[in-house]
């Protein structure tokens, strides 16, 4: 069984990469946890379509997030999985962390 410096190490591999963190938060801010590729770029405007989809694909490896066609219209989603929901107190104290100090 993995010790807790390397199960830290596990997570910040994930979270520790640039947009994840932002590309999480903005999927637990939306209504029911999924948004649209062309809403996830809105969102984090800052980082390039082609690295979004990078990420997109990390998160998805790390069953964080899934992805699927979008019945209503045909488009590609992203969608947290149960693990990806289970983040949302982590990101709450992380957001009210940096809101104390930063």
């Amino acid at each position: 069984m993995a010790g807790r410096l390397e199960l830290t190490e596990s997570a910040f591999e994930i979270l520790g990469r640039k947009w994840n963190g932002l590309i999480i938060q903005t999927l637990l801010d939306s209504p029911d946890g999924s948004l649209h590729f062309t809403e996830l770029s809105r969102t984090v405007h800052a980082c390039s379509d082609r690295v979004l989809t990078v990420r997109l694909k990390e998160l998805e490896d790390a069953g964080i997030i899934e992805r699927g066609c979008c019945p209503d219209n045909g488009k590609f989603g992203y969608r947290l999985t149960e693990k990806g929901f289970s983040m949302r107190p982590l990101m709450s104290e992380i957001s009210s962390w940096a809101a104390n100090n930063i």
